[in-house]
C-alpha cells in the first residue's frame, strides 16, 4: 500500500513538474515573441525614418500623427491641428528651408468645415496656390497629394459635413491632374485594416501611419 501511494505522489510530483515546466517555455515563447515583434516594429521605425529622410510631410493633425507616434522626425512632419490649405500657404517658407526633394501634402479634413458657402471650392482654389508656391520655392521637388482619410459611420452622423469626403477627394484629384503633381488614394489601407481610427473616429492609430508609409514608399525609391 505504501509503494503504492508513494507511486501516486511521485506520478503527481512529476505531472505538476512537466506542467509548470510547460507554463514557463509558453511563457517563454510569449516573451520572446514579443521582444520580437517590438525589435521588429523598431527596426521598421528606423528603416522608414531612413527611407523618407528627404520627404516632408505637410498637413493637418492627422498628419502629424507621424511624428507623434514615432514614425518620422519632427524635421520630416509639418503638421498642424486646424491645419487648411489656406493656412499652408504661410508654411511654404519653412518647407522651403527643408530642402525635401518629395513632398507629401495631406490637407482638408479641416477644409470641409470651413465657415464658407462652397468649402470645397474655397479649399481648392487655395490647395492650387499651395501647389504652386511650392514648385515656385522648390522646382525639383516632387509633390504628391494624398486623399483625405475616411472618418466612422459615428463620427459622420457627429459631423455630416464629413458625408463630402468621397467628393472633395475626386476634386483633389482633378486637381493633381491639372497641377501634374501625383495624387494617391489612402483608402485602399482602411479597406484592407478597419479598425485604424482613434476613439474619436477622426484620428488614427499609429498602425495607420506604418500602413501609409508603406502604401507611399515607392514614391520615394
Amino acid at each position: 500500500m505504501v509503494n503504492k501511494w508513494t507511486a501516486i505522489v511521485l506520478t503527481g510530483a512529476i505531472a505538476f513538474t512537466l506542467a509548470a515546466c510547460g507554463n514557463e517555455e509558453r511563457e517563454q515563447g510569449l516573451a520572446a515573441a514579443t521582444r520580437d515583434k517590438e525589435a521588429a516594429a523598431a527596426t521598421a521605425e528606423t528603416s522608414y525614418k531612413s527611407m523618407y529622410s528627404s520627404s516632408v510631410f505637410l498637413g493637418d493633425s492627422i498628419t502629424e500623427g507621424l511624428s507623434f507616434h514615432g514614425m518620422l522626425d519632427d524635421k520630416n512632419v509639418m503638421g498642424k491641428a486646424g491645419a487648411t490649405a489656406m493656412f499652408a500657404l504661410e508654411d511654404v517658407d519653412d518647407l522651403a528651408g527643408r530642402n525635401p526633394k518629395h513632398v507629401f501634402i495631406q490637407l482638408g479634413s479641416d477644409d470641409l468645415l470651413w465657415p464658407t458657402d462652397n468649402p470645397k471650392q474655397f479649399s481648392l482654389a487655395n490647395y492650387a496656390k499651395l501647389i504652386e508656391k511650392i514648385k515656385e520655392k522648390l522646382p525639383k521637388a516632387k509633390i504628391t497629394i494624398l486623399s483625405v482619410t475616411p472618418v466612422t459611420a459615428e463620427a459622420e452622423k457627429s459631423e455630416p459635413r464629413y458625408k463630402n469626403i468621397a467628393d472633395y477627394n475626386q476634386g483633389l484629384k482633378e486637381l493633381a491632374a491639372k497641377e501634374k503633381v501625383g495624387f494617391t488614394d489612402v483608402s485602399p489601407i482602411f479597406a484592407a485594416h478597419p479598425d485604424l481610427h482613434d476613439t474619436d473616429g477622426i484620428h488614427m492609430k499609429a498602425e495607420y501611419y506604418t500602413q501609409l508609409l508603406k502604401l507611399l514608399q515607392d514614391h520615394v525609391k
